[in-house]
């Protein structure tokens, strides 16, 4: 009955959690600035029973839900940071809430609130049962900025769990089996001699000659680096007027490959073109790491664990009217990036819009894809389990308006409110866990680490941004 039991009371309680990311994506916040929607899921743990451990990190809306005791120690991820730029109300057409404000559109009002939702689904089963053991939700900040896991790591948040569980909203149900890239974000400072452009050009040593030709000298090194490598670059200061020699300009990088030591490789590399750069224009140049998240190492035993979660959670359903609001919405995406989702989506349904089916597809296991998240630290420290739930039409791609407007709908909750059965069946059979499933995911950790132990790619004399208002800013993925 303890399955059953947990997928009735997540139903009874739909209201209050589609409430809850309702208020997040209503208020949206970019990263470290987080207040609200951390206090909103504080305040709903704490009325739930779940001792509070706040700050973590050295981030003030970073923080651990915890109920239990012993073991296993079970993680379930949270993250609740919107991206700029984003605004969009709930409509099939362009429409900003505040023009150029932020927004959801990266689900991270779903992604924190199911997590939410599946531990105290969690903690209700539990009391009733008597279980032992330990659950955790983890409030995690500025995971656009691909750093807020990484402060926590460092401090050591997650080094005594069993294994964690989390998931991301996408646009259909599958487990995460590909590896997500390791990346290093370095912003370039060079500064230089100010001079009048026109009358004594000599006498100026110009910092944005210098990032220009870092610029040309990495583009260079694009040829001479392995498979699958990124290198993307924003000029952050270019000078403050064309007739003025610039004795300060800066340039911001992301560097991603597939695993972390490829990304540090890389670094250094860069770092000697940024030194080259200087050395040519007589200007000098510091840097500084703004992040440096881990590749995800996906655990085989823990996905499919949650994968098999899906029948005892039910399927979705849509109503026409959101079958309607699906194909209005989808009309809005240029041709072309349909056409290039149904050739990736070849092997699955690729014409339907709301596709309620849960794939799993271990052809994946051993393939990178090209984006990067801070989940990746979590990864390297104790197994982790991820999936992805169907939270807006297939076809509608993350970081955009549309998919805003879709994490804000009815569709991106009942999304949301799928991966939280999927997470809280999931640590209620590893509470159990007859089958020794905990122990085979860890046998699988160890044998995916092969004995690297995890070190923070963030130096340690590097502080959380917390009070620099030019880390809100920086986009990702």
């Amino acid at each position: 009955m303890g399955k059953s039991d947990i997928v009735s009371w997540i139903e009874e309680n739909e209201s209050k959690f589609v409430d809850v990311a309702k208020q997040i994506w209503d208020h949206p916040e970019v990263g470290y600035r987080e207040s609200f929607a951390s206090a909103l899921q504080i305040k709903v743990l704490e009325e739930a029973g779940f001792t509070i451990t706040a700050g973590v990190g050295d981030i003030p809306t970073a923080f651990i839900a915890e109920y239990g005791t012993g073991k296993p120690v079970i993680g379930i991820l949270g993250e609740f940071d919107a991206l700029p730029g984003l605004s969009q109300q709930v409509c099939p057409e362009y429409s900003p809430v505040v023009p150029n404000g932020p927004g959801h559109g990266c689900g991270h009002n779903l992604l924190g609130t199911a997590g939410v939702e599946a531990v105290v689904a969690l903690k209700e089963q539990m009391e009733v049962e008597r279980l032992s053991g330990t659950i955790r939700y983890y409030g995690c900040p500025a995971e656009e900025l691909l750093s807020g896991k990484t402060f926590m790591a460092r401090s050591g948040a997650f080094d005594d769990l069993d294994c964690t569980l989390t998931w991301h909203p996408w646009t259909y149900n599958s487990t995460a089996n590909a590896s997500m890239q390791a990346l290093t974000a370095v912003e370039f400072f060079f500064s230089g001699r100010t001079s009048h452009a026109g009358a004594a050009p000599h006498l100026g040593r110009s910092a944005l000659d210098a990032v220009e030709l870092m610029n040309v000298g990495a583009n260079y090194l694009r040829e001479h680096v392995p498979d699958g490598s990124r290198i993307h670059y924003q000029i952050t200061n270019g000078g403050a007027a064309p007739n003025i020699v610039p004795d300060a300009a800066s340039v911001y990088y992301f560097l991603r490959a597939s695993d972390r030591k490829q990304v540090d490789e890389l670094k250094e590399r860069l770092i000697k073109v940024a030194q080259g750069a200087a050395m040519m224009t007589e200007t000098s140049v510091r840097w500084e790491i703004k992040s440096g998240c881990y590749d995800t190492l996906p655990n085989k035993t823990l996905n499919e664990l949650m994968f098999k979660q899906a029948e005892a959670a039910g399927q979705m359903t849509y109503t026409p009217e959101e079958e309607k609001f699906a194909e209005e919405l989808v009309q809005t995406i240029d041709p072309s990036v349909i056409a290039a989702v149904k050739r990736q989506m070849s092997d699955k349904n690729a014409d339907t819009l709301l596709n309620p089916h849960f794939y799993n597809d271990t052809n994946q296991f051993g393939t990178t894809m090209g984006g990067s998240s801070d989940v990746g630290d979590v990864s390297w420290i104790t197994p982790m389990g991820q999936i992805m739930t169907a939270c807006a039409p297939l076809g509608v791609q993350l970081h955009s308006w549309q998919a805003t407007a879709s994490f804000g709908s009815t569709i991106g909750m009942k999304g949301m409110q799928y991966s939280a059965k999927i997470m809280a069946l999931s640590a209620y059979e590893l509470l159990l866990d007859p089958n020794g499933i905990l122990e085979k995911a860890k046998e699988e950790f160890a044998a995916s680490t092969k004995g690297v132990e995890y070190k923070a790619g963030i130096p340690a004399d590097v502080k959380p941004p917390v009070s620099n208002k030019e880390a809100f800013l920086e986009p990702t993925i």
